[in-house]
């Protein structure tokens, strides 16, 4: 698959970690990963099935210890939300063969529509930005409406229509 990336660059994204007050009232702290897997597993085991998409996040505690194994290492970017003790949002970087990086974002259910997910990504893209990654691409269920506009109002740009997923990439200044 090669990806289209859009000419023109985007910056001004914040960087991690940083504290914001969702659409909720609640304090949630976005840091990056540092040895959080524990947690991570404890969300991905309460995460709602209907919100998995494209097989990922795995539902079973040991496919996600491995799917966690694979995206938590040092070549990645991780960046979690917190609220209170508890992690209710990740968004994570892989690299590709091709020198950029796919995102995914996993919210839990009742934190969503709180603009948790904007700030996920915004926060992951500005630490991307500061680890010089430029360029970002990921794939979306044409019928996730909500997640389709984050990515536009982001920045993010789509650039492949026949594919049952949305194709939508973004360059990093």
């Amino acid at each position: 698959m090669s990806v289209e990336y859009p000419n023109e660059p985007v910056d001004g994204f914040p960087v991690p970690p940083r504290t914001i007050t969702d659409k909720e009232g609640r304090e949630i702290e976005l840091r990056q990963a540092d040895g959080d897997t524990e947690a991570l597993v404890e969300m991905y085991l309460n995460f709602d099935s209907e919100d998995r998409a494209q097989g990922i996040p795995p539902a079973r505690e040991p496919d996600i210890r491995d799917w966690l194994d694979a995206v938590m290492t040092a070549e990645e970017l991780n960046v979690i939300a917190w609220h209170e003790d508890s992690a209710v949002g990740h968004v994570m970087l892989v690299g590709d063969d091709e020198g950029a990086y796919e995102l995914a974002i996993f919210v839990l259910q009742p934190y969503q529509g709180a603009s948790i997910g904007t700030a996920l990504v915004e926060t992951a893209l500005g630490g991307a930005a500061e680890e010089g990654i430029e360029r970002v691409w990921l794939s979306v269920e044409r019928w996730n409406k909500p997640a389709v506009n984050l990515y536009e109002k982001i920045g993010f740009e789509a650039w492949d229509n026949e594919r049952f997923e949305r194709m939508m990439s973004l360059r990093l200044a």
